[in-house]
């Protein structure tokens, strides 16, 4: 039976801490891709945003179901809801390159 101290044990494992940046730079790319859509797009305000939750829910169902199986508590420290956090680097990543695409796309609008 697994105890609390192999659960955080087994957090610390190397496999799964480089499981852990793996996951970090998908949820990074899909930031950069969702704000050069935006930009691309022509999104503003909220739409712009509504674009980034829907990328960061629809990022994190994938690799709940693929990559952690359905177990994100085995791979990242906080479970679900480290899974579905966005990050504050992911969102300042995800408004740069929004306003990069957007100004130079749309610059003669």
């Amino acid at each position: 039976m697994a105890t609390t101290t192999d659960n955080a044990a087994q957090l610390i494992f190397a496999p799964n801490v480089l499981h852990n940046q793996a996951l970090t730079s998908v949820k990074f790319l899909s930031s950069c891709f969702a704000g050069a859509v935006a930009g691309i797009l022509g999104l503003e305000n909220w739409l712009g945003f509504a674009l980034f939750i829907a990328s960061i829910v629809s990022t994190s169902f994938i690799i709940y179901a693929i990559n952690c199986r359905g177990k994100p508590a085995k791979y990242l420290p906080g479970g679900l809801g480290e899974l579905v956090n966005p990050g504050q680097d992911n969102i300042f990543t995800f408004i740069l390159v929004w306003t990069l695409f957007y100004g130079i796309i749309h610059v003669y609008d």
